[in-house]
């Protein structure tokens, strides 16, 4: 009869940790174990290449929220890219998005840079002005196939 109730405790004890590992799992991939408030708002960028749902969103470097989807807006063939970001972040309504790449040929993220606007952007926003990713295989093949026009010389700097 003790051996029994031994296992029991041990079974639950196994079970319980299971369930623990699992529900960290979770959270930690999906970068949300404190379940703050978030709020959603959208920006519409020309080219969204590279960027995925669940890709980061940075202020200042640092991660306060993430990419919840992308689609293509039909009237004008742009993508709009719907953002999650954390309720207790107050940004101006003339921040800037910008699509940027950890390194050379990393994974890209939204990076957000608030600008100085006395207003706020409200759940359901959207962020105009953006900086679109940019796309390295088109800037190497201008370059190896001559894209640039050869014999023009460029104007020296204004002073």
């Amino acid at each position: 009869m003790k051996q029994s109730k031994l296992e029991l405790y041990v079974g639950l004890f196994v079970l319980l940790g299971i369930a623990a590992i699992v529900y960290l799992t979770v959270k930690l991939g999906s970068k949300s174990l404190i379940g703050g408030d978030t709020y959603v708002m959208e920006a519409r960028f020309t080219n969204a290449g590279g960027l995925n749902a669940g890709s980061s969103v940075l202020v200042a470097g640092v991660p306060v929220g993430r990419v919840e989807g992308i689609r293509v807006d039909g009237t004008d063939y742009t993508a709009m890219v719907t953002l999650r970001v954390e309720a207790g972040l107050k940004l101006p309504t003339d921040t800037m998005a910008s699509i940027k790449t950890t390194g050379l040929i990393g994974d890209k993220y939204v990076a957000l840079a608030p600008g100085a606007d006395e207003t706020y952007l409200s759940a359901g926003s959207r962020i105009t002005m953006t900086e679109s990713s940019v796309d390295l295989e088109s800037l190497i093949g201008k370059m190896a196939f001559g894209s640039v026009e050869k014999g023009k010389v460029s104007p020296p700097p204004a002073p």
